[in-house]
């Protein structure tokens, strides 16, 4: 039976908080704070928003605000779960918030605990914001190991209508931002290359427009740059597909699966297929390592690979 706690109840609250946080620990860097959490259950008992389940499980509301309740704690002993004592407390607590202004409620639940993730999700709580840690010394070190080099890239499109390339720019960069300037150049080589300010600096728009491009015009399309003065990338795409994808580094940006540094290597065959380049030279040229150091110079791998595939850069 779910009821409201009392003054009468605080031995029973304070047990119950105790066994919670022995199931449920707090980041072991973190300073303990039981004793403030505690006392503030022990206000919200004298403002009716801790409600009990017999002895078995107990939910602490609290207000944050004109329009947010806070779902502070809800916790049921073991003997007392999956008979819907924990959804009966939350309700119970979610009605007296409402009661008093309420209109969302929000509850805080370690990353760890991926069951109650999965009972929370399921009654209709929603991700907000996440807390993220790291450890300093760690974080230090690998933020001294940051490149602060250059990012920049072009476009090529596989035709000889420029005309079709330019409006077919000026229609998708809108939906990107704006540009301060874009450049589309004059057919070489079978080529149209474009340079475009924002995607310049950001290689996620040089691809989204290089797949716009490729999908709008039916064309083989090839985006390349460098990023971030270490590493060198291209995506060829094909009527919108995205057929071969290529990072110099393929872990540059962190630990992956060996399937997908696999991937990330070129595929001699492909390109040679949609534009013509030797794959003997590809294969030399696009290499792949599992540092800069292993590699020329991002600068100049990026213009080796330009002149392998015919484009200019």
């Amino acid at each position: 039976m779910i009821r409201t706690a009392t003054s009468a109840d605080l031995p029973l609250v304070r047990e119950l908080w105790d066994e919670f946080g022995r199931e449920v620990p707090d980041a072991e860097w973190r300073e303990s704070d039981a004793a403030e959490d505690l006392a503030e259950i022990e206000q919200a008992v004298a403002q009716e928003l801790v409600v009990l389940a017999d002895d078995v499980g107990m939910a602490v509301g609290s207000k944050k605000g004109e329009r947010v309740g806070m779902l502070d704690l809800v916790y049921v002993r073991p003997n007392g779960r999956r008979q819907g004592t924990a959804a009966a407390l939350v309700r119970e607590v979610a009605v007296r918030l409402r009661e008093r202004g309420a209109e969302v409620l929000e509850l805080e639940v370690v990353a760890s605990n991926a069951g109650a993730r999965a009972v929370y999700e399921r009654w209709g709580f929603e991700p907000v914001e996440l807390t993220l840690a790291a450890p300093v010394e760690r974080l230090e070190q690998r933020l001294a190991e940051q490149p602060t080099g250059p990012t920049f890239g072009s476009i090529h499109v596989q035709t000889d209508d420029a005309g079709a390339v330019e409006r077919t720019v000026h229609k998708f960069l809108p939906r990107l931002g704006r540009s301060e300037e874009t450049t589309v150049g004059e057919p070489s080589n079978g080529w149209v290359a474009v340079h475009d300010e924002l995607c310049d600096r950001d290689p996620k728009a040089l691809r989204r427009l290089a797949k716009e491009l490729s999908y709008s015009l039916a064309a083989v399309v090839l985006s390349l740059g460098v990023e971030e003065g270490a590493v060198v990338r291209y995506n060829l795409y094909d009527r919108g597909s995205d057929v071969d994808e290529y990072l110099s580094v393929p872990e540059h940006y962190g630990e992956l699966p060996p399937g997908d540094v696999v991937a990330l290597g070129a595929n001699p065959t492909v390109v040679a297929r949609l534009t013509g380049a030797d794959p003997t030279r590809v294969r030399e040229t696009a290499r792949t390592a599992s540092s800069p150091a292993g590699l020329p110079a991002a600068q100049e791998l990026y213009e080796q690979i330009a002149a392998v595939i015919g484009v200019q850069v």
